[in-house]
């Protein structure tokens, strides 16, 4: 079973190109979507779900290794225990580290002689493995890095936009008209027996696909408006 694990942050990133890179190199593989906006794999619900379903054989592939951890110690300690169950896990964007990679590098260490050069070939072989496991270690802790510098980066442009007199975020007590509302108004105004058309309520509500809720809100905020 192969599987494509795509994740963002905020909703208002795009999940779109994970979903194709992962297809383009793997086309069979299911997709598996996630928004999540912690830093720990063990609270993202669907890549867990992953983990416990996988089994020996299986494939996980992600379009960069922050997609599996950001944080180094932890993605350390799942991709080894991926390794140890015999899960292959694919990185598009660093593919040195592909756990087949790196049981590429078990399977060509030297082979042993049976005298004492064997010490040193034993030697060779413990720093190759300790030169893998270190790419591995790096790239998680690149990925853990460019998020901090991240979190550092907008922390520090708050600061800079307070300091300069900027609002941040809402002002409390001030309404705020969305786009989708200033919509629904002109429709209801148009179609309304209450107001320019001819509909009932219930017509109207069914012309423009609107929630009844908010249908009604919008009415008694254009009521009050024309009291205004």
């Amino acid at each position: 079973m192969i599987y494509g694990y795509c994740r963002i942050s905020t909703g208002k990133q795009s999940i779109d190109r994970q979903i194709r890179n992962i297809k383009s190199a793997w086309s069979d593989a299911v997709i598996v979507e996630e928004i999540y906006t912690g830093t720990r794999f063990q609270g993202r619900d669907k890549l867990d779900k992953i983990i416990k379903t996988v089994r020996a054989g299986d494939t996980i592939v992600f379009d960069s290794v922050s997609r599996m951890s950001r944080n180094a110690e932890e993605g350390m300690i799942l991709y080894r225990e991926m390794f140890e169950k015999d899960i292959s896990l694919i990185f598009l964007k660093e593919p040195h580290i592909n756990t087949d990679t790196y049981k590429a590098a078990l399977k060509n260490q030297l082979n042993m002689t049976g005298d004492d050069v064997d010490l040193i070939l034993k030697g060779i072989n413990e720093y190759l493995m300790r030169l893998a496991e270190k790419q591995i270690e790096i790239a998680f802790e690149q990925a853990q890095k460019e998020v901090d510098d991240l979190r550092q980066r907008t922390k520090e442009g708050i600061e800079t936009a307070r300091i300069n007199g900027k609002q941040i975020g809402r002002v409390t007590g001030r309404k705020y008209v969305t786009k989708k509302e200033i919509e629904a108004k002109k429709q209801i105004i148009k179609y309304s027996k209450d107001f320019e058309g001819t509909l009932k309520d219930i017509d109207v509500i069914r012309l423009i696909g609107i929630a009844k809720g908010s249908f009604y809100k919008y009415k008694r905020a254009l009521f009050d408006e024309r009291k205004g």
